[in-house]
């Protein structure tokens, strides 16, 4: 096995290597860090002490024009860039570079007036209004035409400019629910090319035989209720379908008519990162995907009673991880530099927190970080909300101070420090794959069969783990290839197909180590149960049958045990009927079904399948089963507690703390402090050379 696994990390390296040597970014710089500017927010006679103060902190790129289309076509057809020009000159003056946006988050007063059929309707019949942003429908052919006009003039006049290094496509592109006339038509259109025009093809992927819900054209079908507690699944996970390619044929579209004269300028959008919405990922042609990450709103998701204070210690790194596998290149557009506005409750972070979390960016491997925003604006709606550079535009916050102690730091270790993929062997050793498709969300959610299940929190009890081992892992999906990662973990794969199976199978007979979980391929594609016994698609993988599955009231759960350790569960438990060369792990102590198994492992060829049946309440029985699993395999492992991260990179370690308490890091072997201590307080961050 461990032959195996060194086998698996000379690919992981090449792979890598291939993923840094990045067009846009030099490795050399390890990150670049910029900030927002909106020069139509400010006299003009203040820009360039802005601009000068920005390049005295250490920033080396700014952020234009990211809500300004009423001032780029003040009126329909009439284009004013001058303003914007004054402002790119400016910015040059001071060594800055600009990242130029297309402004479609906030059409101007005009178009909504003018053809009010381009605004977004809501299921409850609402339609949005001028006043806010994100109201525009991107099913609207008007929108697009108009949207798109605007755009080709914006990359026509920048797109050959050496001072714009980049674009970003509207701002924080969420999958829209819209139904308006438009989304109704375009929904049709979408389902007549997916089903070839045959009706009849729709009505068996839907199983609308089921309560009398058969169509004899498309014309018949709307847009469906999801209101409507019993509304058909199979349309709704046909529609969330179609919404989210709506949103990324959108920024596609955009992003092809700059790259037709943006020949030398990288195009991207920032994503908030709502990985079960379908579309991050989506638009082929952008150079890479950013997101967008605000850690201190209220939620108290931090350790302690302080931690809301920190933000949640898993936020950041599981956007990188989730980002970065989808092409290599990843940067964060924006990062929240002091209290937002906008939160439930808007504290001030901890003293260092805001450093904390652009290492954090950085340990991931991100090429960029910009900031959110450089002065706190005086009107609006985000007037709380704090910048660099405080409401008298000189002060500077404590955030911005704590972002040009982090730019300092950056570029102090330039020259000094390896290429990107210098990472030790025991690192990539432990590196790890989860296998995600938001699909099986969309599928699981209209039919949880327990209130207490939550898909992505299930997915999370295996990353919380997977990091506390000190593991490099990547999000993946179905277009990777699987043999670059010694462990992959699918879980709650619920829809699958007879290929995706004939992969896993490969992969493991070929010497891979699958995890599948709880739910795994119940279901085909249009999300319909097949006609055999309840999981079949897997048992030649699992050699286990599935005999039936149960769900527990959370006030009484129920208990497994593995290992003579006692573990609780409620969501999901499956009760499984294993082959001759399989082993049993755990099994149910309670129920009608005490003594059966509910996790198994065999070896199948040179690699290993194993089953985890069931969803524990807390995680505990996950990461007891990961670290089974793992020694089985010879695969070294940390023991970090919840809180702290490691990440390498640049032939750096970083180690992060999110905790409420100090913790002690014990140094590898031959390896020099860079920055910190290895006594790292809350909010502190080492930084170490690798041997």
């Amino acid at each position: 096995m461990r032959k195996r696994i060194l086998t698996v990390l000379c690919a992981c390296a090449l792979l890598s290597g291939l993923w840094a040597q990045s067009p846009w970014f030099d490795d050399k710089d390890l990150t670049l860090t910029g900030v927002y500017y909106y020069p139509e927010h400010w006299d003009e006679s203040q820009w360039e002490r802005d601009f000068k103060k920005m390049h005295e902190l250490g920033f080396e790129f700014t952020h234009f024009a990211e809500f300004a289309w009423a001032q780029l076509e003040p009126e329909e057809g009439k284009y004013d860039f001058a303003w914007l020009d004054r402002a790119v000159a400016l910015a040059a003056k001071y060594d800055l570079k600009v990242i130029m946006c297309t402004s479609t988050a906030t059409p101007p007063v005009w178009l909504s007036r003018k053809y009010p059929e381009i605004l977004i309707k809501q299921e409850d019949g609402t339609v949005l209004d001028h006043g806010a942003r994100q109201h525009a429908s991107f099913a609207s052919p008007k929108y697009r035409e108009l949207a798109y006009r605007m755009i080709e003039k914006l990359a026509q006049h920048y797109g050959n400019d050496s001072r714009i290094v980049g674009w970003q496509l509207d701002n924080e592109p969420a999958v829209q629910h819209d139904y308006n006339p438009k989304a109704e038509v375009a929904f049709r259109d979408y389902l007549r090319r997916k089903y070839n025009d045959d009706i009849q093809a729709l009505n068996k992927a839907w199983g609308t035989a089921f309560w009398s819900e058969v169509y004899a054209s498309f014309d018949e079908i709307t847009l469906p209720k999801t209101a409507q507690m019993f509304m058909n699944h199979h349309q709704i996970l046909d529609y969330r379908r179609f919404a989210a390619g709506q949103t990324n044929e959108f920024l596609n579209e955009q992003c092809l008519l700059i790259k037709k004269y943006a020949k030398n300028q990288w195009v991207t959008t920032n994503y908030i990162p709502n990985y079960e919405e379908g579309h991050i990922g989506g638009s082929p042609d952008l150079d890479f995907q950013s997101y967008t990450r605000y850690m201190v709103y209220g939620d108290n998701e931090g350790i302690g009673r302080r931690g809301y204070r920190v933000g949640n210690p898993l936020r950041i790194a599981l956007a990188n991880d989730f980002f970065r596998p989808i092409q290599g290149t990843y940067g964060v557009m924006e990062l929240q530099p002091g209290q937002v506005n906008w939160g439930s409750i808007n504290p001030q972070p901890l003293p260092g927190a805001v450093r904390l979390w652009m290492w954090s960016v950085f340990a991931g491997g991100s090429d960029f970080i910009c900031t959110y925003r450089f002065r706190q604006p005086l009107y609006g709606t985000e007037q709380y909300h704090y910048g660099i550079v405080g409401t008298d535009g000189v002060t500077v916050t404590p955030g911005g101070y704590e972002y040009a102690q982090f730019m300092k730091e950056i570029k102090e270790l330039r020259g000094k420090v390896s290429a990107r993929e210098d990472k030790p062997a025991d690192y990539l050793a432990r590196r790890t794959a989860i296998l995600f498709n938001h699909e099986n969300s969309w599928s699981i959610s209209r039919q949880k069969q327990n209130h207490t299940w939550d898909t992505f929190g299930h997915i999370e009890k295996y990353y919380r783990t997977l990091k506390s081992f000190g593991a490099p892992v990547d999000f993946i999906g179905e277009d990777k290839d699987l043999t670059d990662y010694p462990v992959v973990i699918a879980p709650a794969y619920q829809m699958a197909d007879q290929e995706l199976v004939n992969r896993w199978m490969e992969y493991v007979k070929q010497g891979g180590n699958l995890v599948l979980t709880c739910r795994t391929a119940q279901k085909d594609r249009y999300g319909r149960l097949p006609e055999t016994s309840f999981g079949a698609m897997i048992n030649e993988l699992t050699g286990n049958e599935m005999e039936f599955y149960d769900l527990l009231l959370p006030e009484e759960p129920g208990k497994v045990v593995m290992d003579g350790k006692t573990y609780t569960w409620n969501t999901w438990g499956e009760i499984l009927k294993p082959g001759k060369d399989c082993r049993v792990w755990a099994t149910y102590t309670d129920e009608f079904y005490e003594g059966k198994p509910a996790i198994t492992t065999r070896q199948l060829g040179k690699g290993t399948i194993t089953y985890m049946g069931v969803d524990s309440t807390d995680g505990t029985l996950e990461k007891d089963l990961l670290k089974k699993l793992y020694a089985q395999l010879d695969i070294p492992v940390m023991d970090l507690p919840y809180g702290v991260t490691m990440e390498y990179r640049n032939g750096m370690g970083i180690v992060l703390n999110y905790g409420d308490k100090p913790y002690t890091f014990t140094l590898p072997e031959g390896a020099k402090v860079l920055i910190g201590e290895t006594i790292i307080p809350t909010a502190g961050v080492l930084v170490f050379k690798s041997k």
